[in-house]
């Protein structure tokens, strides 16, 4: 127990400043590293599936899913955009290699089916990460970064205020069959805290770091939103983890287990933040 604790310790020690450090940066940095974070993904989200029973194609599924986020970098810049068609012909041709590579035998449908949500579920949705850093309210670095740091700490306030709300008054069962430790009264703890942590954020660190600001209901419907989804995501992996009959995403990370492990919740939870703050919630903030 206390060398994995150590382990932790000491990679948190390391990982945390640099990626503060690259987020603030950007640009490549923070593309290069969610590239890397979506590939890892990936072949953790095939090595469940395959111990599932379903044997996806992961050597068209972990390049394609490394380089949406390297994408999502290359159309900021002007260098290349992905015509909307494009994600219909890596599906078709997906489909097109299952059943050529695997016959009727090697459950072609199947394997492309988890092939497609692979690359959505891991680098499809980190990209949206890097979309969040260069928002179109976003004047500077400062401001980016600030932004998109935003979902992430509300993703880690609702983790931590649900387990301690559902250790210290946790009873009812949320979903026992998923995930045995969640209860009724966690998840509604973890909305709380999330709220109260997104209204502290947004009064003394996003307004005064990028002029941005949510209006006082904004912050309510946002804070609930990002809790909830960040929830629906803990428990998404779970049950995949479940269905496979395995404890971890991998052993990847000393200490913490693997890349799914730790970002399950922030996957879904960076496409419906920048939803949000796409379409309303977020607005300069008055001087």
């Amino acid at each position: 127990m206390g060398s994995e604790l150590a382990r932790r310790v000491a990679f948190s020690v390391v990982a945390a400043p640099a990626a503060v450090a690259i987020v603030y940066f950007g640009d490549a940095a923070l593309a290069t590293l969610l590239s890397i974070l979506a590939a890892l993904a990936a072949w953790e989200l095939f090595r469940i599936a395959r111990a599932g029973g379903v044997d996806p194609l992961a050597w068209i599924g972990i390049p394609v899913a490394a380089l949406l986020p390297l994408s999502a970098h290359a159309a900021r810049l002007g260098v290349f955009y992905p015509p909307p068609a494009l994600g219909a012909v890596v599906v078709l041709a997906v489909l097109a290699a299952a059943i050529w590579t695997r016959g009727v035998d090697g459950r072609p449908l199947a394997a492309s089916a988890v092939t497609v949500l692979g690359i959505l579920y891991t680098g499809g949705m980190l990209s949206f990460g890097y979309a969040l850093r260069y928002h179109r309210f976003t004047v500077d670095a400062l401001g980016g970064a600030a932004l998109l740091t935003l979902p992430v700490l509300l993703t880690w306030a609702s983790d931590v205020g649900g387990y301690a709300v559902g250790r210290l008054v946790g009873r009812r069962k949320l979903i026992p069959s998923v995930s045995p430790g969640k209860t009724v009264e966690g998840a509604a703890g973890a909305l709380v805290v999330t709220i109260a942590i997104c209204w502290l954020y947004v009064t003394y660190a996003l307004r005064p770091a990028a002029q941005l600001a949510l209006a006082p209901w904004a912050v309510v419907v946002f804070g609930a939103a990002i809790s909830v989804t960040a929830q629906v995501g803990d428990l998404a992996e779970s049950l995949l983890k479940r269905e496979a009959g395995v404890k971890d995403s991998s052993r990847i990370i000393p200490g913490h287990g693997g890349i799914l492990d730790r970002l399950d919740s922030l996957l879904f939870v960076l496409p419906v933040a920048y939803l949000l703050l796409m379409r309303g919630l977020l607005v300069p903030a008055p001087r």
